[in-house]
């Protein structure tokens, strides 16, 4: 027993001992196990006892640091970053808690996006340098790159010749200074495969001249020196008309004195046979039929101007003239068949088929020029002074083309502008340009709205592009000045001209005329409107007017003009405000509808649709109402329609077209209202450079006619060019006002006394 109580005693404090280092150590310790086990035995009331003490701990979970954010999950534009801790600072233990809270935080993030750079349009050609070349340049500005996007990729800098490859300084002073680096380094070098070749080009062309200096000598020497051994019994030889030669022997006499043969019997030809005039001018001597026989044939020449008129005999006069000129003899030898013309080409005979005397001016004209118009149609033909050569006369034309077929093929997109005109003699000799003027419906408000080509029809009956409008330069055989109605072509070629239009943007437009017409008389119960939709020009309309007056038809309200553009959206009509008490439409839907492609192409001449009324008593002899014409979701027009069915005493209204006189053709100098000396006064004083800037260049500035001053500079006389295409703007008064204002301004009063009083 003494034994057994300090044993007791022992397990007691142990046991105390234990409770106390559990509690302050929970975090440290996971597991205490105290076993005490007495080593001896010790006894009890009952029995001897082990005594073994245990006890055991539970441990709650800890979060771990904060991970670093991510990176964000989007490049560009919304996204988000994160980051995570884990229950491991401590992991929960035996059951104990876990860690309260979360794991994971999210942050939104909005990184910005890589933006590529792109280039700003070309800036405008700088001024010709003395290098002959001119620069435009750009900026990557339209963005800038930023936030590590590209750069754009090209020049510049952008740098071309400015004359055409007229002038190529630049390229010369580059060898030059070459050649001077050269020298200067002291190496001798071996020239070049390219100076090569310069030299060798500089010696084949002296050669060539060389050549053909001696040829022209030799053909010159020949010609003076040559014995035809025949008399020329007539001089109207030199003057366009032919007389029999008789094969003799040559004779010292002076051979132009014996007066011309006008009574013998003779073959007579009608038209300009200006290709007869001054034979050494067309016809090469050494392919002239003039140094052979000439055939059994007389000509009578029966006045002085060099025209003559067809007979009988006229088949061998249009064989011998294709014998003088083959590439003119057609088109100068107006004949009234083809048995008694030869063939023809296939486009001369076109023209000539398809002259319509309604449509078509005819004159003839020599160097002092004149001016044809086809009237109420907006079409003309300027002839200048000094177009037709010295000593020639020719018979001009102009028409209006109305046929379908005549009419050019446009692609998807593209649109008739103006009508087809057409000019003649075909392959006439010109020495200045003539100007051709038309009509046009395109609305050009100083934008880049359309892209503007003029197209020609080849003799091939076949359509070419001609030249692009604002992109002439020195090889385009003419030059196109745009109104706001009407475009002016100067040009040295005669022939078949037509205007077709490319939109370039959805507000490209162009103008309607919307013509309204019924019958002049209605018997009947039914009523009939015809609804036109025309390009808006002269002789559109005019068409019109005389194809209604053949109908028996009458305009019932006044013509309007409408904007339409190329929205691709159609165009509607539809009639309102009907006396349903005294008529019904007979029209099943509410409105009619002409597609965009058929309005736009201008393809189709006179397009319309009609609308059919009936009245419902015989009596009713008025008719009310409102017609609307407009394209969807664009601008519209509203007729007022009130009008009787009995008979007018006119027809139509002819007060719409111009009235002014039927007066086709003005030969001459009153063909033009700028008198001859103010004319030959202005070509005499600007057509030389002036040091303080006020010649011809000034003159085309001054009256907005600068568009392309190369063009006029390549003329003999620039003044005279500008002066001939102001007349054609302001036929027929001439704005002689505006155009005294302007040489004012430039300090040209010595031409302002004569501009008053010569006219």
């Amino acid at each position: 027993m003494v034994k057994s109580q300090p044993c007791a005693i022992l397990k007691s404090l142990l046991v105390f001992f234990f409770f106390v280092v559990v509690v302050h150590t929970v975090s440290y310790v996971k597991c205490l196990v105290f076993v005490c086990v007495s080593r001896t035995t010790c006894s009890s009331i009952n029995n001897k006892v082990d005594l073994i003490s245990s006890q055991r701990s539970y441990l709650h979970g800890g979060w771990s640091t904060w991970t670093e954010w991510t990176v964000c999950n989007s490049r560009c534009g919304r996204g988000y970053q994160k980051r995570t801790r884990s229950c491991t600072n401590p992991a929960p233990l035996n059951g104990g808690a876990i860690c309260d809270g979360q794991g994971i935080q999210k942050l939104a993030c909005n990184p910005l996006c890589p933006v590529d750079g792109l280039w700003t349009e070309w800036s405008k050609w700088s001024t010709c340098g003395t290098e002959c070349t001119h620069w435009r340049r750009r900026e990557c500005a339209a963005p800038t790159p930023r936030n590590g996007g590209k750069d754009c990729e090209g020049v510049v800098l952008q740098s071309k010749n400015c004359t055409d490859g007229m002038c190529m300084q630049n390229s010369l002073f580059q060898k030059s200074s070459e050649a001077k680096d050269r020298n200067e380094l002291a190496q001798p070098l071996a020239p070049s495969t390219d100076d090569v070749a310069l030299y060798a080009g500089v010696v084949i062309a002296v050669i060539m001249c060389l050549v053909i200096s001696v040829v022209v000598a030799l053909f010159i020497y020949r010609k003076n020196h040559r014995d035809f051994e025949s008399d020329i019994l007539d001089s109207s030889a030199l003057n366009g008309g032919f007389q029999p030669v008789n094969i003799k022997t040559a004779r010292t006499a002076d051979l132009l004195t014996a007066p011309p043969d006008l009574t013998s019997a003779a073959a007579l030809y009608r038209g300009p046979v200006y290709a007869l005039h001054d034979v050494a001018d067309k016809i090469p001597m050494t392919n002239s039929p003039l140094l052979d026989p000439l055939p059994n044939l007389k000509i009578k020449v029966y006045n002085s101007s060099g025209l003559v008129t067809p007979q009988d005999e006229l088949g061998m006069a249009g064989d011998f003239a294709s014998k003088l000129s083959p590439k003119l003899s057609h088109c100068l030898l107006d004949g009234s068949g083809e048995g008694t013309m030869g063939r023809r080409p296939p486009a001369t005979q076109t023209l000539l088929r398809s002259r319509d005397p309604s449509c078509t001016a005819v004159g003839s004209f020599n160097s002092q020029g004149g001016h044809l118009i086809v009237p109420n149609s907006g079409v003309s033909l300027l002839v200048p002074a000094g177009a037709v050569p010295q000593g020639r006369v020719y018979e001009m034309y102009v028409t209006v083309q109305r046929k379908d077929s005549m009419r050019p093929m446009v692609d998807d997109g593209q649109t008739v502008l103006s009508p087809v005109v057409s000019c003649g003699p075909l392959g006439a000799l010109l020495t200045r340009p003539v100007v051709i003027t038309m009509h046009h419906c395109a609305v050009c408000d100083g934008q880049q709205d359309w892209l503007i080509q003029l197209k020609g029809q080849s003799q091939q009956s076949q359509w070419e592009d001609v030249v692009v409008v604002g992109e002439e330069n020195f090889t385009t055989p003419c030059y196109v000045q745009m109104d706001d109605e009407a475009c002016h072509i100067l040009t040295e070629t005669l022939g078949t001209y037509c205007l077709v239009g490319q939109p370039l943007s959805a507000s490209t437009t162009k103008r309607l005329k919307l013509a309204i017409f019924g019958p002049v008389t209605c018997s009947a119960m039914e009523y009939h409107i015809r609804v036109y939709c025309l390009d808006d020009t002269q002789d559109s309309l005019k068409e019109v007017l005389q194809m209604e007056k053949q109908m028996g038809g009458k305009l019932l309200d006044e013509p309007k003009t409408l904007n339409f553009k190329d929205s691709t959206h159609n165009l509607r009509l539809s009639i309102h405000d009907i006396p349903h008490t005294m008529w019904k439409s007979k029209l099943l839907a509410k409105y009619q509808e002409l597609s965009f492609q058929q309005v736009w192409a201008g393809s189709h001449r006179n397009l319309h649709c009609s609308f059919a009324l009936e009245r419902f008593s015989p009596a009713t002899a008025s008719l009310a109402c409102k017609l609307c014409v407009r394209q969807v979701e664009g601008e519209g027009q509203i007729f007022q329609l009130d009008t009787t069915l009995a008979e007018d005493t006119q027809n139509i209204d002819t007060s719409l077209l111009d009235p002014a006189s039927n007066i086709t053709t003005l030969v001459g100098p009153n063909a033009f209202r700028i008198p001859v000396s103010v004319r030959q006064k202005l070509c005499g004083s600007l057509d030389a450079p002036q040091t303080r800037g006020n010649d011809w260049r000034m003159l085309a500035h001054k009256l907005s006619l600068d568009r392309y001053l190369n063009y006029f500079a390549t003329k003999s006389s620039p003044t005279g060019v500008i002066l001939d295409l102001w007349e054609a703007q302001h036929f027929p008064d001439g704005n002689l006002h505006r155009l005294a204002q302007v040489l004012e301004e430039m300090g040209r009063h010595d031409s302002l006394f004569p501009m008053a009083t010569d006219h």
